[in-house]
């Protein structure tokens, strides 16, 4: 075995048990307190943490006048014990579900356009046809979810093809366009298409800075060579409404979510006619073979782009 690399013993000493302990220690800050919210003796967790710096060969906490504080080496391990047992804990959670039935968890990570639009109705048709696997959804914004599967987080993801995949496997899901939202009686409403340069003499209203939406604004203007007069970002779609109903500017959010979102509010929308307002969102997964239950649901978003 190569010299950089930790012998079995060592890792042996790292079971869940005394990294449960050690992280009781830093978040109690006394053996005493860690003693007691694991309800052992103080000396077996003493016992327990000179054998684990014995075998770790560095000094971990360090004892001062108010308690005991981690060293570097310690925020390392505590760093690294607390993702372990949350993993642990999700083990266990998922082992039980098994145990009740389930047949398979879907993790997936998906863009706020593709959770409002079109998740919602083909999940749900999913879960009719596969009601013993559980959907562990949740949303980031595009480059959050290819960095995500391609990190491992989760198994699936849905963003906009815009977004550099990183050596991905993609398919077609959805397609989506996007339209400029206004006030109902402002100057440009009511046409039947505009070209996005028409509109930079006004303000406007820019999702958060890590959308794929207002990254193609930001480069439009950009590449026209024109300022993008932005007034605010705001977290989603209802709030880009909100705001273009308060006459605060434009807004540019999918066709669809307008339909779903913006016509409650009586604003108008007019769609963009410049190319990169036809959107494409793409499935994501890593290379290689997927779990049989994110299989199908590869299988069933597929489908729901090819329809």
């Amino acid at each position: 075995m190569p010299d950089d690399l930790p012998t079995p013993g060592l890792l042996n000493r790292l079971d869940l048990k005394t990294l449960r302990l050690f992280a009781a220690i830093c978040e109690e800050g006394t053996l005493n307190g860690a003693a007691r919210a694991a309800a052992i003796a103080p000396s077996a967790v003493s016992k327990r943490l000179a054998e684990l710096e014995q075998a770790l060969g560095c000094t971990l906490l360090t004892r001062e006048p108010r308690g005991m504080r981690p060293t570097p080496a310690g925020e390392t391990l505590l760093h690294h014990t607390r993702r372990m047992l949350a993993s642990a804990d999700q083990i266990a959670l998922e082992l039980a579900e098994h145990a009740k039935g389930l047949r398979g968890i879907v993790r997936m990570l998906a863009n706020l356009s593709a959770i409002v639009q079109f998740l919602p109705e083909d999940l749900r048709a999913f879960q009719a046809r596969q009601g013993a696997i559980r959907i562990d959804l949740e949303e980031r914004p595009s480059g959050g979810v290819i960095r995500g599967v391609a990190e491992g987080a989760a198994e699936i993801g849905i963003c906009s093809s815009s977004v550099a995949a990183l050596g991905l496997r993609s398919t077609l899901y959805r397609r989506d366009r996007l339209v400029l939202v206004m006030p109902a009686g402002h100057p440009l409403a009511g046409r039947t298409g505009i070209a996005f340069a028409e509109a930079l003499g006004y303000d406007f209203i820019g999702l958060h800075a890590q959308s794929s939406i207002y990254d193609s604004v930001r480069a439009e203007a950009q590449r026209i060579g024109r300022p993008l007069r932005l007034r605010v970002h705001v977290p989603g779609f209802d709030a880009v409404c909100r705001m273009v109903q308060a006459d605060m500017g434009l807004g540019v959010v999918p066709e669809r979510v307008f339909r779903l979102i913006g016509g409650a509010m009586q604003l108008g929308a007019v769609p963009l006619t410049d190319p990169w307002a036809d959107r494409e969102l793409i499935v994501v997964t890593r290379p290689g073979t997927l779990s049989p239950a994110a299989g199908l649901m590869v299988a069933h978003l597929a489908q729901q782009g090819a329809g």
